[in-house]
């Protein structure tokens, strides 16, 4: 087990035990501090949070609350900086029985970078962040563009975030005639297809060795992003994962929201079609060379705990208890895994053939 899969295994094991717990009142305390966030300035807020909560009217409450924020900020003193992948603690009286006190501290520092920054006193944890981090198993590359500015971003799960702002120096139309127009509009659009080169090596540099990234999506107004996507110096491996362009008239932050909502449809079909590819190539096996598939519950264990099982096929409609114990037989394996909806026909035909489990293998078993 590499260190990912260990940190993966361990987040997995304290989302569970955070899930289970409740307070009696709001004195369950989450603080999720995003990589690259100032350590400092988050003691220093968590230190005025400190003298706020001494007026909390409830004595047990308060009291949960401002033992668990000292807790934490002496936590926090381990640290000059924070971690590379930023660092979720949890803080809290655990305790199931009402009256008593029993202050805890949990704290992991993530398999891979924390992209939301948090501080809430609740009934329970806010683990939601964690949680669709193990569920993330690609990514969408964001491109909104105009000539004046452009922002990169990242789609994980449901959290977008921004990676690089570019800026422009194109200038705006030259609103009179003659040849002093038509001279700087060549000038104008010389720097506007510099701009597109700078833009587009700034997605090499982001986008070029992420191995999860599934696919890229670009917005802006017309022409903009056509020009961009014709004539911006796009490498082709990135070029090919292009899946859509949507008109936009918003860049930054809020143009990168807009696109992925623009996108929906265009993100849920490449699903499907990943998807109905993976089934059909199960089933293409099955009908050339028997010997490399093995389907049903009971076979397909058997070849998980030989080792034999290159990628493993299960269902969605599974109980999660089988759809656990499968997913960590296939990383003791490095099988790699993937879940069928029912919402395909494919995904269908799948469950009533295999009940929800099914494999390519590395080798024949017999």
């Amino acid at each position: 087990m590499n260190k990912e899969e260990k940190k993966r295994q361990e987040m997995e094991e304290l989302i569970a035990l955070l899930g289970g717990i409740r307070g009696s009142h709001t004195e369950l305390v989450s603080v999720l501090i995003p990589a690259g966030t100032n350590i400092y300035q988050v003691a220093n807020q968590l230190a005025a949070e400190r003298s706020t909560a001494d007026n909390i009217k409830s004595k047990q409450t308060r009291t949960a609350v401002t033992s668990a924020l000292d807790m934490i900020l002496r936590f926090l003193k381990n640290y000059r900086q924070t971690p590379e992948n930023g660092v979720a603690i949890y803080c809290g009286n655990i305790s199931e029985k009402e009256g008593n006190q029993d202050i805890q501290i949990f704290t992991i520092e993530p398999f891979r970078p924390l992209r939301v920054r948090t501080y809430r006193c609740d009934k329970q944890f806010v683990i939601e962040p964690l949680q669709e981090m193990l569920n993330v198993q690609e990514v969408y590359g964001l491109l909104v563009i105009d000539r004046q500015e452009a922002t990169i971003g990242l789609l994980e799960g449901k959290q977008i975030s921004v990676l690089r702002r570019i800026e422009s120096s194109v200038p705006g139309k030259y609103k009179a005639g003659g040849q002093s127009s038509q001279r700087f509009e060549r000038i104008r659009e010389g720097m506007a297809s510099a701009f597109f080169k700078e833009v587009a090596e700034a997605m090499k540099a982001v986008f070029f060795d992420m191995p999860k990234l599934k696919g890229i999506l670009i917005g802006g107004p017309m022409p903009t992003k056509e020009d961009f996507f014709d004539q911006g110096d796009l490498v082709t491996k990135l070029k090919e994962k292009v899946i859509a362009l949507k008109d936009l008239g918003y860049t930054g932050e809020h143009g990168l929201k807009l696109l992925v909502e623009a996108s929906q449809e265009d993100i849920e079909n490449q699903e499907f079609l990943k998807e109905k590819k993976i089934v059909q190539n199960f089933f293409e096996m099955l009908g050339k060379n028997k010997s490399k598939t093995v389907y049903g519950i009971e076979k397909t264990r058997e070849a998980l705990e030989r080792g034999a099982v290159d990628v493993l096929l299960l269902s969605k409609k599974l109980d999660k208890k089988t759809l656990k114990e499968f997913e960590n037989l296939a990383e003791q394996g490095g099988t790699e895994v993937h879940i069928i909806s029912m919402e395909t026909q494919e995904g269908e035909q799948f469950y009533n053939l295999a009940s929800g489990v099914g494999a390519l293998l590395r080798y024949a078993l017999e």
